[in-house]
Formats: structure tokens, sequence, C-alpha cells
């Protein structure tokens, strides 16, 4: 089982620098991939910052988003946020030295308590610490 975070989710439907690697990736993975709800929000949010910056113009932000929403309803397993993926997450962030953010704690931690094998992100600092964790990575 691959945990899909937002960062590797994003170039599936908007082009970015990451966008072929990330595409032809899960072309052809035959594992399950699952993600928690919280990839909704943070997923809206890179939406959002993509129209204020001119990126994505309103009509193409919600052709996106339609395509998203289809995604997780048949592409894509989420699994609900518990409260101690909330609490791991945070124990997480506190360590200054890991560089996580909040949203990428809670990420890894949603990935550890699924039981995943490995992560698809690009982002490094959380790679690395999914590495840490015992995760493996998808390299991009």
């Amino acid at each position: 089982m691959v945990y899909l975070d937002t960062s590797a989710a994003v170039p599936l439907f908007v082009p970015e620098p990451a966008s072929e690697p990330v595409s032809a990736w899960f072309a052809q993975s035959d594992e399950v991939v699952v993600s928690g709800d919280w990839i909704v929000t943070e997923f809206a949010s890179a939406l959002a910052l993509k129209q204020r910056r001119r990126e994505l113009t309103t009509a193409q932000a919600d052709a996106v988003w339609s395509e998203f929403e289809m995604f997780c309803a048949t592409g894509l397993r989420l699994v609900p946020v518990a409260r101690s993926a909330f609490v791991s997450a945070a124990h997480a962030t506190r360590e200054a030295a890991s560089g996580l953010r909040s949203g990428d704690s809670l990420h890894l931690a949603i990935a550890l308590q699924v039981g995943a094998s490995s992560i698809a992100t690009v982002d490094a600092t959380l790679a690395a610490n999914a590495r840490k964790h015992g995760l493996g990575t998808v390299p991009f």
C-alpha cells in the first residue's frame, strides 16, 4: 500500500516539474494508493494558491477540482484521520530538527497508522522523515 502525499497528487492534475514522473509512476503502479482525508483540504489549498498567483484561472481550478473529486471517488482510497494521528503529528512537528511542517507531519502520521509500505511525495523533507520511520519512498 502506497500513501499519496498532496505534493505528489497536485502534479497528477496540474502541470508542474514533477508531473511527468508522478504520472508515469501512477500509470504503472499496481499497488493500492491511499491518503488521509486531509489531502482534500490540502489539495484545495494548493489550487487556491495557484489561483492567487494567477497560475490557474477560476475555470481551470474548477475543472481540476472536479477531476480531483472524481479521483477521490474512484482511484484513491481515502481514510479518516484519527485523533491519534493529530497527536503523533504534533509530536513530530515539535521535533525541530525534523524540519516537518504540520501538514506533512499529519500525512506521515496517517501513513504510519494505516500501515503503508511507502509514501509517494515530491517533498524531500517528508521523504527523509518517512525513511527514518521505516517507510519506503517512491523515487521521483
